[in-house]
């Protein structure tokens, strides 16, 4: 590896396993300290071996439920107390509670999954850049959304609507942060072989709408959006900002 992230604190939610382990350990290999954090310390735990093995001493741990502002804040100060400024933020924990009519969603459901998906996200954002703007300094915040953000899709209403907020909550952002070095960027995976997915993946007539219609008629593998963060967080993306990258295999220009 080239060690393009070398000296560089990264945050990442949802990062015990599916695309916040994969980017973890992207981030890793090239060289940033990476905190993975997730609700379950055993996950966390087993995440943070998992990648030390390979690359000693680079992860940290830390349980957090995104959807608890009090928890978020003490992650986004325990890092700065441990190792630094974190100027690095990938935004991936998410839950989708319900599968089914939007009419029919449950209160409890609709709660959780803003909690989750969306207020957690802005949560976090604006702790670690509020740090970088006392201290004068640059940094990259990468929001894992959905292709489910960009176009209707049934029977997964309100994960969508938060989605589609996690991309316009890029777009501003980018605009106010833009001139203090900040940069503010989306992902939007199509579907992708992942715990949160398992339920359309396994099966045959649901995969099936996805796979049938995308240009390259397959799942997608969690390192294949690892490699998009990983671009994000670099100085290879210094000029990208309030974008929404695309990573699908071709489903939505069908």
């Amino acid at each position: 590896m080239s060690g393009r992230l070398a000296g560089r604190v990264a945050i990442i939610t949802g990062g015990s396993r599916g695309i916040g382990l994969a980017s973890a350990r992207a981030f890793a290999a090239e060289g940033a300290q990476v905190v993975v954090a997730s609700r379950k310390q055993q996950g966390v735990d087993a995440a943070v071996e998992s990648i030390n093995t390979h690359h000693p001493g680079a992860a940290y741990g830390r349980t957090c439920h995104v959807g608890d502002a009090a928890d978020v804040a003490s992650l986004v100060d325990w890092t700065n107390d441990t190792l630094g400024l974190p100027d690095i933020l990938v935004n991936n924990a998410g839950t989708n509670p319900y599968f089914g009519p939007m009419l029919d969603t449950p209160m409890e459901a609709w709660d959780k999954t803003f909690d989750v998906n969306l207020k957690g996200y802005f949560e976090a954002t604006r702790g670690v850049a509020r740090g970088l703007l006392a201290a004068g300094k640059g940094g990259s915040i990468i929001n894992v959304a959905s292709v489910a953000g960009l176009r209707g899709l049934p029977l997964q209403g309100v994960y969508s609507m938060t989605k589609a907020a996690v991309i316009s909550m890029t777009r501003t952002l980018a605009l106010e942060l833009g001139a203090s070095g900040i940069r503010v960027n989306a992902i939007a995976p199509g579907l992708i072989e992942t715990k949160l997915a398992a339920a359309v993946v396994k099966d045959d007539e649901m995969r099936g709408m996805f796979t049938d219609r995308a240009a390259l008629g397959r799942v997608g593998q969690p390192d294949e959006i690892a490699g998009m963060a990983l671009y994000l967080a670099s100085d290879e993306a210094s000029y990208v900002t309030g974008q929404t990258l695309v990573v699908d295999g071709g489903w939505n220009i069908a």
